[in-house]
């Protein structure tokens, strides 16, 4: 089996029950992402690509379709059908998501948020001690922030960590919702230079930006979606 993961038929629907309306956020998306590529998305804002990468996390469970996923430990497994601890444990061991928003468990540290991640991938914890600084310090997290707890870092140390609690598991899927969003120049470049070794070392990637110019080199197809919908490939 070439892909890590297939998408067939995949739409998404919510209903605004005061309104009586349904809205249709994606439809009908299909695409399949081989193991070690990286494949972007791109289009306006609401136009579904969020909906998407939501889907495949299981944050949103599709209306219609499959989101199958050849997982290391059980196999071929559709997202959309598959239980809430199988989700977890997949969520925990394989798969990582990288969103613009910071959510750490309360009275949680910095370095400990990332050590967390380590430790769901599998790493002992002398190991996901030693990966966690290293990947604070290779995201210019400063060490006097490691101890403090993150609700008082700005919207651009908070992505950091972000970046950090992911990739430090070196999952075997990658989905990233506008990961750069906030972030400068000089820690742009930290981050593709980093997806770039993981896409080397065999990490799978579906990625969401808004700067056309941070994908190249990085992505092996680039899709775009309008109203929902896939309308062409790059």
């Amino acid at each position: 089996m070439g892909y890590i993961l297939k998408i067939e038929d995949l739409s998404k629907n919510f209903y605004l029950h005061e309104q009586k309306q349904e809205i249709r956020s994606c439809n009908h998306i299909s695409f399949a992402l081989n193991k070690g590529e990286f494949v972007g998305i791109v289009g306006t804002s609401g136009a579904g690509k969020s909906t998407v990468l939501r889907c495949i996390y299981r944050t949103y469970l599709a209306t219609t379709g499959k989101v199958l996923y050849d997982s290391l430990a059980s196999g071929l497994i559709d997202l959309v059908r598959a239980d809430e601890q199988t989700i977890i444990r997949l969520r925990k061991a394989e798969i990582g998501y990288v969103s613009q928003f910071l959510s750490t468990l309360p009275r949680t540290t910095a370095k400990q948020h990332v050590i967390a991640g380590a430790l769901d991938a599998g790493f002992s914890r002398q190991e996901a001690a030693e990966r966690a600084e290293e990947m604070l310090r290779y995201f210019r997290l400063n060490e006097n922030l490691w101890d403090i707890y993150p609700n008082t870092f700005s919207g651009g140390e908070k992505l950091r960590l972000n970046l950090a609690h992911a990739m430090v598991k070196a999952p075997r899927l990658l989905l990233l919702d506008e990961p750069t969003a906030s972030l400068d120049n000089d820690t742009k470049l930290l981050v593709k230079e980093l997806l770039t070794r993981l896409k080397k070392e065999g990490t799978s990637m579906i990625g969401i930006f808004h700067d056309l110019e941070f994908m190249e080199g990085l992505c092996d197809h680039i899709y775009n979606i309008s109203g929902g919908r896939f309308t062409a490939e790059h």
